[in-house]
């Protein structure tokens, strides 16, 4: 575990200390669109932010390689070198993409070919573990249709995700620290070594994410763009492909005692089936809705348009920050629940904790008149809107009545105006969001 943790916080110091002079660099070169009209910020803002994550996806990969026990990694398996072939390449589309917008079916032929060389040196998908029939072996063509869709898919969903500051990057790193966790046990607790490399894969991911984050945080002062979200959305599928279909139920001693004992501990055995549809589950829907309104309207489905998940959280009266927790609440909430059937009773309550937390914290941000306030004494500590209201001091009346304070009469806000739950996304701002 140390040396997982030693990787993750390389890479996120490399991705962060990267992002500024990225900024820099992007500003110079030019990577500032003109205002579209489905985006949400209000300024042009640099992008290439993807250069800084791939950096630090090459450091992490680097200081792994030369660490005793993440080392057998790289020496009994290709997968590191498979996923950092198809990372570069599809990096090198996004960044052209990003300078110069190039057109959608291109990019989708560039995520087919990164995928397929990903396929080429070994990390693919083998088999599939599938209920009440068991172990389904895959044939190459089968096995290479089925990686290829699922990281065009993952790619697509992460990229049609990325509409506001932070959401992103912020939801693939949940995503990722679940998947760690179980990764992390099946390789740990039944001593699985196919697990290692999704393990490896899902503590890169969260270190590109974190570090990346401070600086894309509303309102951002960069934005990932094509070449940061297709390059997350590859790492998440590569990790899904790595361990789906290596665990081995004959290695895990899952068949004894009775039989309702053996069914509830091959649950594991079926989890990454699940976990890569938990992991996607809020982008995958997003884009599928996306797909039926656009063609619905007679339009193409690579077409833009501002009905998003999130652009509708910010219609309805959010304000981008609450929009934002709300997405990662409802992330978190997902991959953690299902995770929670792949966990044993000891750290049940771990798994049960966060999901806990997610679905009250959800429940708060969803109140549409919530907002928190702080105690006096931290007043000075927190923004204007989370400070509760002075009294005001009515003038004595000429009668010779005493003096009465008043709260000062809140003026009713409809949604969707700035004011609501803070500045909203449909209000006017000074800083950009996406």
């Amino acid at each position: 575990m140390r040396e997982y943790l030693l990787t993750l916080c390389i890479t996120a110091a490399v991705t962060y200390l990267l992002t500024g002079p990225v900024r820099k660099f992007a500003i110079v070169a030019g990577a500032m669109p003109e205002i579209r009209a489905r985006d949400v910020h209000r300024e042009p803002t640099p992008r290439l932010g993807g250069i800084a994550m791939f950096f630090g996806l090459c450091a992490g990969l680097l200081v792994a390689d030369h660490l005793t026990n993440l080392n057998e990694v790289f020496e009994k398996s290709n997968e590191p070198r498979a996923l950092l072939s198809g990372a570069a390449l599809i990096w090198l589309i996004g960044v052209l993409d990003d300078k110069f917008e190039i057109d959608a079916l291109i990019k989708l032929g560039g995520q087919m070919i990164a995928a397929g060389v990903m396929v080429v040196q070994g990390l693919t998908i083998l088999w599939i573990p599938v209920p009440g029939v068991g172990t389904v072996a895959l044939t190459q063509w089968q096995g290479t249709l089925l990686t290829v869709a699922l990281v065009v898919i993952t790619i697509n969903a992460v990229n049609f995700v990325d509409g506001l500051d932070g959401l992103a990057a912020g939801m693939v790193c949940i995503a990722a620290a679940a998947f760690f966790m179980y990764a992390y046990r099946i390789w740990y607790s039944y001593g699985i070594e196919a697990a290692a490399p999704a393990s490896l894969f899902a503590a890169i991911l969260m270190g590109m994410c974190l570090g990346f984050l401070p600086h894309n945080m509303h309102p951002a002062r960069i934005f990932m763009g094509d070449s940061g979200s297709m390059l997350i959305g590859l790492v998440l599928a590569a990790g899904a492909i790595s361990v789906t279909g290596q665990v081995d139920p004959d290695v895990m001693k899952l068949f004894s005692g009775s039989e309702r004992n053996a069914v509830h501990q091959m649950v594991p055995v079926y989890i990454p089936l699940l976990m890569p549809l938990t992991i996607i589950a809020i982008p995958a829907a997003d884009l599928i809705l996306a797909i039926v309104r656009r063609t619905w309207r007679g339009q193409s489905p690579f077409a833009a348009d501002r009905g998003h998940l999130h652009h509708r959280l910010l219609e309805i009266g959010h304000s981008h920050s609450r929009a934002v927790l709300i997405m990662y609440f409802f992330s978190a909430l997902i991959a953690f629940g299902a995770l929670a059937y792949s966990v044993n009773a000891a750290s049940m309550w771990i798994v049960l904790s966060v999901v806990f937390l997610s679905a009250i914290g959800l429940v708060l941000l969803l109140l549409p008149r919530f907002t928190p306030r702080a105690p006096r004494w931290a007043e000075s500590f927190v923004p204007p809107r989370y400070r509760r209201r002075r009294a005001a001091a009515v003038p004595v009346s000429e009668d010779g009545g005493a003096a009465v304070a008043v709260e000062e009469e809140r003026v009713p806000v409809t949604a969707g105006v700035s004011g609501v739950n803070g500045a909203t996304a449909v209000g006017h701002r000074t800083r950009g969001v996406r």
